[in-house]
């Protein structure tokens, strides 16, 4: 990071300087949610054997026999996969729910849905049930669902617009940070243990707690109280507070106009949405650039970095620390990202993240070619991951692609717009609902594994 980014970042917030209640909302908000996301995704990884040779004990001690491998495989793949299930229901109900508890109200019941699941994962071992777990991970599923959607929602409305997308990032820096701590807890100096590998749930109900404790202090939405409650006064006050500052009749204004666009909005389908040519480029751009954010190959890094590095030699108990180079390069390009988004903006950031993974990710394919020629050669595969991975979270990363896609909406078709653009990564869902029992293809046509 040059001294330059550290002077506009600078320079952003002397324009207005950032409040305590505003960090503490941003903050305090993405970690009882973006974190918990990120960490449920890597959570699994390290325990993996462990949570296996449980089913199978389990198993034993029900019906007297061994799992069968199908079965045992069946069982873990439902237990990944259904959190993206959880997800999608969690990411359906969410409207509903923000319209009667509102942005915060929303965050802060969805606490509800983790502190269960964290329950179920940990008494899952105790109480000799997979089932537990399974339940478990599709309830956090739905509390990922909800808070990944009424997150950047709430912080975009509570957040002045010149340092708008630097307070977004709490959102991608914090799911970065989980994913990292899940790396982190699961090395087995920590909890990555036969007999500690339960604690590793029990963790996710400390920032669910955290959150409890200090959320309800902050105030509502100000765009939720004046639209929705008609609460002037109080949407007043929640300017105030979040801003700093004691006028705020521009920022009360906005959202009068904003509101009176809605209320003269006539509603319209979809199809009427694409046929008008108001927005018909908006629509494209949100598209084609969600299409791209979910079709950009960065699972199959996940997938096979482990792979690459056994193919380079290094020994099979170093490789898990090794991975966390790959949370800490996710975290790091993420953070300087929120630092100079408002100078550079959102579109060279997207085009330098979407081509600088085209670059590397094009050399790994020869690399992997290649993998056997050299010594040396698996070591630029590794270092090719890593600079995806760093073009991945630099731009296309889920909250720029949402910041982008508020910023190019007009007032009038804002609300149907935003929803179209919710709903249509979680079509990917399935995708990855499929991937994951894909394998099951290859297995059950192998007649080896079959007596």
């Amino acid at each position: 990071m040059t001294s330059s980014a550290f002077d506009l970042f600078y320079l952003l917030f002397q324009q207005q300087p950032l409040t305590i209640c505003l960090f503490s909302a941003a903050f305090f908000g993405a970690l009882g949610s973006s974190f918990l996301y990120g960490y449920n995704l890597s959570v699994v990884n390290a325990p993996s054997l462990y949570i296996k040779a449980f089913y199978n004990k389990t198993w034993m001690e029900r019906y007297g026999e061994p799992i069968l491998p199908e079965t045992s495989t069946l069982l873990w793949s439902i237990t990944v996969s259904i959190f993206a299930i959880g997800g999608l229901l969690g990411t359906l109900s969410v409207s509903s729910i923000i319209k009667v508890a509102g942005r915060k109200g929303t965050l802060l019941l969805n606490n509800c849905f983790s502190l269960i699941a964290a329950l179920l994962l940990s008494l899952g071992e105790i109480s000799k049930s997979f089932e537990m777990l399974i339940i478990g991970r599709i309830i956090m599923g739905v509390n990922s669902g909800i808070s990944l959607s009424a997150l950047p929602m709430y912080l975009g409305e509570i957040s002045p617009k010149h340092i708008r997308g630097s307070i977004g990032q709490f959102n991608s820096i914090l799911i970065c940070l989980g994913v990292f701590t899940g790396q982190v807890l699961g090395l087995p100096e920590l909890l990555g243990q036969e007999s500690r590998w339960n604690y590793l749930f029990t963790f996710l109900a400390f920032p669910s707690l955290l959150q409890l404790c200090v959320l309800p202090f902050l105030p509502e939405s100000p765009r939720y109280l004046l639209m929705e409650r008609r609460d002037e006064a109080g949407a007043e006050r929640a300017f105030q507070r979040f801003l700093g500052k004691t006028d705020v009749s521009q920022e009360l204004e906005e959202v009068h106009v904003e509101a009176r666009a809605r209320d003269s909005l006539n509603a319209v389908s979809v199809l009427e949405l694409l046929r008008s040519p108001a927005v018909r480029w908006q629509l494209i751009t949100i598209i084609i650039t969600m299409a791209c954010y979910q079709l950009c190959g960065l699972n199959a890094i996940w997938y096979y970095t482990n792979g690459i590095l056994r193919e380079a030699g290094l020994a099979e108990n170093l490789l898990p620390y090794i991975t966390l180079s790959t949370g800490a390069t996710e975290t790091l390009a993420a953070i300087i990202s929120g630092l100079v988004i408002e100078s550079i903006g959102r579109k060279p950031l997207l085009i330098f993240g979407f081509s600088s993974m085209a670059i590397f990710f094009s050399l790994l394919t020869v690399f992997l070619n290649f993998q056997d020629s050299a010594s040396w050669m698996p070591y630029l595969s590794y270092i090719c991951i890593l600079a995806v991975i760093a073009g991945f979270c630099s731009g296309p990363g889920k909250t720029i692609t949402s910041l982008q896609t508020k910023d190019i909406l007009i007032g009038t078709t804002k609300g149907i717009v935003t929803a179209f653009f919710i709903y249509f990564p979680y079509i990917s869902v399935f995708q990855t609902y499929i991937q994951v029992f894909l394998f099951l293809l290859f297995f059950y046509n192998d007649p080896s594994h079959f007596p």
